[in-house]
């Protein structure tokens, strides 16, 4: 209850309120009955208020911490590639939006000038690709950061724009093998894995020897091309030609590794690498593609080399989509539950097994180290 504090000249009113530690007081300037009314009713207003407090308020999460804290989580979940790739995105986002700026303050006319830059300045494809990473940047934010704003993602509201992509290079088959006849030692075997397996770049940079079977005649690829970016294991059939140069490189081998390809190079920039596994071969298809005179192609093309030949040699496409692997939601109950590893492995024998010149030939214990 109020106290009648005397010492002042009028003596005043003083109206105290404590609740669980919290002290507040208000003087008020005399000591008539008006006054005593009014600091009861500021103590009963502050009681209900110290004992019902409204939420604290907390601040919207900036760009850079929204950037900072996916990045660490794709960095550790994912490629190094989609790495690279939504570094790349977010670094452009801040420098148009600014470090510091909250994401709350995003607004969908600020997507729509951004990503409409994005289309005319680049492409619609490219626009599309920003869009699709900061939508998946934002919805991680709202299921991981406090703070983070419960609307709409911006991004996602602004629709897509249309896209003319060029087809990709896929190289005639003819090509391949003339490549695959200049290359030597540990990049041959590299491009005909490619080739049988129709693998991506990271499943055999990523190859072990303990991931093949060769009496089972299955390879295991390990795979980041699925939602959340675990390693997924995929078996897939090893056919007989690629049995015999696997076996013929485990045997001559010039440095014992659990990994199948590893770095040789002994250059003086390579050198630090010697023995570890590759992350990256920047200049090899460009150095054979003009060894041997064909237009330059990578090793996606080589994948996709693998499915064009399938399915001129009449293949089914559910064959097709089983070899490479594809696992979208609408296609992996479709394929997978009608088509098992030994029909695919039938398939790949019959069409694959005996591509290349008829010879297989061996690979000689004295390799010539390749970087």
């Amino acid at each position: 209850m109020p106290t009648l504090v005397k010492k002042f000249n009028p003596p005043r009113w003083r109206a105290v309120v404590t609740v669980n530690g919290n002290r507040k007081e208000k003087q008020y300037p005399d000591g008539s009955e008006k006054s005593r009314r009014a600091a009861e009713r500021w103590e009963e207003a502050q009681r209900k208020a110290l004992k019902t407090p409204e939420p604290t308020v907390t601040d919207s999460p900036t760009l850079l911490n929204l950037s900072n804290s996916f990045l660490d989580f794709v960095k550790e979940r994912q490629s190094r590639q989609t790495y690279v790739e939504k570094l790349a995105v977010m670094t452009r986002t801040i420098k148009r939006f600014g470090r510091d700026t909250e994401i709350a303050d995003i607004q969908v006319a600020d997507a729509m000038k951004f990503l409409s830059d994005q289309n005319r300045n680049r492409s619609g494809y490219a626009a599309n690709k920003e869009r699709k990473v900061l939508v998946t940047a934002w919805g991680w934010g709202k299921k991981y950061m406090p703070g983070f704003p419960d609307g709409p993602c911006p991004f996602q509201v602004v629709d897509r724009f249309p896209e003319q992509r060029q087809p990709r290079y896929v190289p005639p088959e003819d090509d391949f093998w003339a490549v695959d006849g200049v290359a030597e030692g540990q990049d041959r075997v590299m491009l005909l894995t490619f080739l049988f397996l129709a693998a991506r770049r990271g499943e055999i940079f990523r190859l072990k020897w303990s991931d093949i079977d060769f009496a089972g005649n299955t390879v295991t690829l390990w795979t980041r091309k699925r939602a959340g970016g675990d390693l997924e294991a995929d078996p897939v059939p090893m056919v007989g030609r690629l049995k015999q140069i696997l076996l013929a490189w485990w045997e001559h081998r010039p440095i014992k590794s659990e990994f199948v390809f590893v770095n040789l190079d002994e250059t003086p920039f390579c050198k630090q690498y010697l023995g570890l596994p590759f992350t990256n071969r920047q200049h090899l298809m460009e150095r054979l593609c003009k060894k041997a005179g064909v237009r330059e192609f990578g090793f996606h093309a080589i994948r996709h080399l693998t499915a064009s030949i399938m399915y001129r040699e009449g293949q089914p496409v559910a064959v097709i989509q089983a070899v490479l692997r594809h696992k979208s939601p609408q296609t992996t109950t479709k394929y997978l539950q009608s088509l098992g590893l030994k029909q695919t492995q039938e398939a790949m024998e019959a069409v694959m097994g005996n591509r290349g010149p008829g010879k297989v030939t061996p690979i000689k214990p004295a390799v010539e180290a390749q970087g």
